[in-house]
């Protein structure tokens, strides 16, 4: 089984760059199917995500090849509108070729996705933006059918800002006649992303950032070509680990202004950050102390993706703190393996009480989703001893050499590579 070795309690000192964002590049490469032509994708990481993405569009019929951090998507010639289902259960994410299916073949085929267990994340908003734009969904046998003989522009009115249903609506708007109107739209970076990417094809798009995006659709698209912001959450994940081992980090390659709710939550607990628009620099040099109630919300919020790992940093810090998840239900499954380190969580609801002033211990513990083995490794950099942290397919979702990145910054990591069932 793969594993992480962790030495804990050494001080962190160095610096690392931030690879490009998982949450960014996964809808980037489902909307290079729109272009007829070839993409040019920069600063692409190497995650299993990613790689499951790059499966899905060989099997629709794109030419894909890699070197180092560059990716190209040859959208040229499309042959399939269909995802089979073992593509489909690799990642939740995968429903966002949907929408970018439906827009470039008038007809899109697929399972519904699968990946980390978070409790439910319904895919309802998305299938009513696309039946807003004329498409015909049913479900056959366990699978969406979606037909459009013609998409056309609308008004979308989205229940609540969903990242995931404001990107699909955009990728199946470039491919709609007239005007698409998307009100209470996600507002991430990664939305932004996913506009500036689109741009680069030709398409006419525009509010991204804000609660309404305009989409100008029924425009033939081309090959486009960028670079892949920073993923804010890796960011948080090593702030967080800074925290906890105490210490002194430099991280670049990502903007601070999309951190901005971790950071101040990290220096409320005591670290001093010093930022500029691509470096942040985090020192911890005493013990840190509880903060006020955190809770998730849509950004510009907390995000749900950094409570895990700043709740293991906090796990240590004098008084108490308090965690309100918003976003997802079954997001605390992180708590008991924290717990067997001696972390003391009380865990009501959706409601996490943090009683700090412990001290943690090595332990072998297991990770349950993605954010939650980042979680284990920070409790880890934390504690006294040695921990084994395992489960790490999932932590491969997100962090491209987690190892490797908490080595520059001085940890005492290693991993095994053995094969993980």
């Amino acid at each position: 089984m793969s594993a992480l070795l962790i030495e804990g309690g050494k001080r962190l000192h160095g610096a690392v760059k931030v690879h490009g964002a998982k949450n960014s590049v996964l809808p980037i490469l489902a909307a290079a199917i729109l272009g007829r032509g070839e993409s040019v994708i920069h600063n692409c990481p190497a995650l299993s995500d990613v790689t499951a993405s790059v499966a899905i569009l060989e099997h629709l019929g794109c030419r894909v090849r890699t070197e180092g951090d560059t990716l190209w998507v040859d959208a040229s010639q499309l042959v399939r509108s269909d995802v089979p289902d073992a593509l489909m259960r690799e990642m939740r994410s995968s429903v966002i070729f949907l929408g970018a299916v439906l827009a470039r073949t008038g007809e899109a085929e697929m399972s519904f996705p699968g990946g980390c267990e978070l409790g439910p994340r319904p895919i309802d908003l998305h299938l009513a933006a696309l039946r807003r734009l004329g498409a015909e969904v049913a479900e056959r046998a366990g699978a969406l059918c979606c037909t459009a003989v013609g998409l056309t522009g609308c008004d979308i009115v989205l229940s609540l800002p969903s990242v995931g249903a404001t990107e699909n609506a955009m990728l199946a708007a470039t491919g709609a006649e007239g005007v698409t109107t998307i009100t209470n739209a996600a507002r991430e970076p990664e939305i932004v992303d996913l506009q500036n990417f689109l741009r680069s094809m030709g398409a006419r798009v525009r509010g991204a950032g804000s609660s309404v995006i305009t989409v100008e659709g029924g425009r033939p698209l081309h090959g486009g070509e960028h670079t892949v912001i920073g993923d804010r959450i890796v960011a948080a994940t090593y702030l967080s680990a800074a925290a906890a081992a105490g210490g002194e980090a430099e991280l670049t390659g990502v903007d601070y202004r999309h951190l901005s709710t971790v950071i101040a939550v990290l220096s409320e607990a005591g670290c001093a950050i010093r930022s500029t628009p691509e470096r942040i620099c985090i020192r911890a040099d005493r013990p840190l102390r509880g903060v006020r109630p955190v809770r998730t919300a849509p950004y510009p919020g907390f995000p749900t993706d950094a409570q895990a790992p700043v709740m293991a940093a906090l796990c240590t810090a004098e008084g108490t703190s308090v965690f309100v998840e918003n976003i997802f239900e079954s997001r605390y499954r992180h708590v008991d393996e924290l717990c067997r380190m001696g972390a003391d969580i009380r865990v009501e609801g959706r409601v996490a009480v943090v009683c700090g002033g412990k001290k943690l211990h090595g332990a072998a513990v297991k990770a349950a989703d993605l954010r939650g083995a980042a979680a284990l490794v920070v409790a880890a950099l934390g504690a006294r001893g040695r921990s084994t942290v395992t489960g790490l397919a999932h932590a491969d979702r997100g962090y491209q050499d987690l190892a490797g990145d908490l080595r520059a910054l001085g940890a005492e990591i290693t991993r095994t590579e053995e094969r993980e069932t």
